[in-house]
């Protein structure tokens, strides 16, 4: 289970870890995207840690998984976020380089260039796609030798079982996402919001500005796409399949009715926030409950019918 104490765990550890900061920042950009090493993932706190520091020594004594955990879980998301825009873009999914690592590499089955017609979609398409790309590359160059390699990926059955779990279609249909540009948005908003609740359901958590600071400006460009996707389903009047979506969703990642479709009271519904204008944030179980299209404890299935890479592989359960 990787729910909230979990996750505080996780970021806790790293939190104050000098060595590991000092390398993450010059990973990160300050002396370009270097090699880590496999020894990021070992590195303990020391003790002259201040009390934050403290929390991540006992955290590495109960044999909590480090920083690169973390971040590894993330960069699985990425592969598959990658994968979908850069086929839906240019009928190529990503380059051999940015694939390899740590963990069994997997291929990716199903992918093709969305013949798009409006030009203001295409360009959205794009530019996502590139942030896509770069978000893999920033952290691949963040985690060296640590980083793992792209697990298997299924963008076609995945998306049909997908689509007839929400209803989008009978049990006798298939659904591919890359045939249309209607087809390509509502399979692009199934991982858009949960892209974003991803990275919100672990900001609250992290201490560490570095570490803070990363996640943060990821979590603000999956947020701007995620409005972008939104926005161009409310033009095209694509409310009830939305919500069909977005209730899948919420019957995959445990009790609760947190996720909002692009409607609310027949208006506009661009941003899923409360009363207090705040969006929610999922735990890294229930992010997997998604992905892997079941609402149990499973390592495996959906979008990664191997399961992902890394130390954080298991999805919750209700």
């Amino acid at each position: 289970m990787f729910g909230k104490p979990f996750v505080r765990t996780l970021i806790s550890r790293s939190a104050e870890n000098r060595t590991d900061r000092r390398r993450f920042l010059k990973a990160a950009g300050a002396a370009g995207l270097g090699v880590v090493g496999a020894t990021y993932l070992g590195v303990q706190a020391t003790s002259t840690a201040s009390a934050t520091g403290d929390a991540a020594a006992e955290a590495a004594a109960a044999g909590a998984p480090s920083d690169a955990a973390v971040l590894n879980f993330a960069l699985n998301l990425e592969y598959l976020e990658a994968e979908f825009y850069s086929f839906a873009v240019y009928g190529h999914g990503l380059p051999d380089d940015l694939t390899g690592g740590a963990g069994t590499q997997g291929g990716v089955r199903g992918g093709k260039k969305v013949m798009f017609h409006d030009k203001a979609l295409h360009q959205f398409a794009k530019e996502i796609a590139g942030d896509e790309v770069a978000h893999v590359k920033f952290l691949r160059g963040a985690l060296g030798e640590a980083a793992v390699s792209r697990p298997e990926i299924d963008l076609k059955d995945s998306f049909t079982a997908a689509a007839r779990a929400a209803g989008l279609i009978s049990e006798y249909q298939q659904f591919d996402p890359f045939a249309n540009e209607k087809n390509f948005l509502l399979a692009a908003f199934l991982f858009e919001d949960v892209g974003v609740s991803a990275y919100k359901g672990a900001a609250p958590l992290i201490t560490n500005k570095t570490f803070l600071d990363a996640a943060a400006g990821i979590l603000a460009a999956e947020a701007y796409h995620a409005a972008t996707i939104r926005t161009s389903l409310f033009d095209r009047d694509l409310g009830d399949a939305a919500a069909k979506i977005s209730n899948a969703r919420d019957a995959l990642d445990g009790p609760g009715d947190d996720d909002q479709g692009i409607l609310l009271g027949n208006q506009a519904n661009i941003v899923p926030a409360d009363n207090n204008g705040i969006c929610f944030g999922r735990g890294a179980d229930r992010v997997l409950n998604i992905v892997y299209l079941n609402p149990g404890p499973v390592q495996e299935g959906g979008f990664f019918p191997k399961g992902v890479n890394g130390d954080i592989v298991a999805s919750g359960g209700a």
